[in-house]
């Protein structure tokens, strides 16, 4: 029990990222957009903080925060192309976004043998610092995301309208509802969060960027927006569940009983718990009506 309590702070250093990454895959399907791009927008915001970052923190206190920022406008501008893609030229969902995967691997590898003349970021000196009980900022940004996404989405008429347009967004439309309008804003917000996702994860993980830093984290997100029902308490949930088997897995590689059994074991074994809860428990009977269709104007 005291060793699962003193590994409270790692595990919601880990979780954080995947749950706000999480929390915008939800609200992204929920509007009707599936947005699988969740991996590659936050290895864009990692990039993007870490280098800015790098260059700011000998200059100012507050880089930490101006980088997380910036990943965030980073990722919504990114996820720009998903939304046109998507929204407006009715392209393939998965296809679009898988498309913004790759352009970030390759695309990050791209920037930063450009502005570092290697393929990672150069390592900054210091990323953020714990708090009380040395539980980092994360983990709050975390909790406020939720709680936003659930007042929104629950409480204002905005919410309404969102999860009309994954449900069924003609009768939305003849509402007077603009479907288009709010499944732009819906990415966006994705975007966004998964930006904010990636900036937090390279900012308390590690002390620089490469093509393996989100190494899964963000289709750990995808797999808990879909157990937790697309429901923020439920992808609340299941973020924590997945969060713990990844701490799980990086605290058992310590442990000498278990050192007969290959390291490979423990870096897979996070990605199989996922599997299979996906799927002895998760169901499309949940999943927003709409969720994947591309939405057509009609004609008065």
């Amino acid at each position: 029990m005291s060793t699962i309590i003193t590994m409270i702070p790692s595990i919601l250093m880990i979780v954080s990222p995947i749950l706000i990454a999480a929390m915008g895959g939800l609200v992204s399907e929920r509007s009707g957009v599936v947005n699988i791009a969740l991996e590659g927008l936050m290895g864009i915001g990692a990039f993007t903080a870490a280098a800015l970052h790098y260059f700011l923190e000998m200059h100012t206190g507050f880089s930490v925060w101006i980088s997380i920022a910036a990943a965030g406008i980073a990722g919504l501008l990114i996820s720009l192309i998903h939304a046109v893609a998507s929204v407006s030229l009715n392209a393939d969902q998965v296809i679009s976004g898988t498309g913004i995967n790759l352009l970030s691997t390759g695309g990050t590898a791209f920037l930063a043998q450009v502005i570092f003349r290697m393929e990672r970021t150069a390592p900054f000196r210091l990323g953020m610092m714990p708090g009380f009980w040395g539980i980092y900022p994360t983990a709050w940004i975390a909790l406020s995301v939720v709680l936003v996404t659930w007042y929104v989405l629950y409480r204002r008429p905005f919410g309404l309208h969102l999860r009309a347009c994954g449900e069924h967004p003609h009768a939305a439309a003849s509402c007077g509802i603009n479907v288009i309008r709010i499944r732009y804003i819906a990415v966006m917000v994705s975007g966004f969060l998964a930006g904010i996702a990636g900036a937090c994860l390279v900012l308390t993980q590690t002390i620089q960027y490469t093509i393996y830093t989100i190494n899964g984290a963000g289709f750990i997100a995808l797999a808990a927006v879909s157990f937790g029902r697309w429901l923020p308490r439920g992808v609340t949930g299941a973020s924590m569940l997945f969060g713990l088997a990844v701490a799980l897995a990086i605290y058992m590689v310590n442990i000498e009983s278990l050192r007969f059994l290959p390291s490979e074991f423990f870096s897979v074994m996070p990605y199989v718990i996922t599997l299979l809860t996906l799927v002895l428990f998760s169901g499309k009977e949940y999943a927003p009506r709409a969720a994947g269709q591309p939405y057509e104007r009609t004609g008065s």
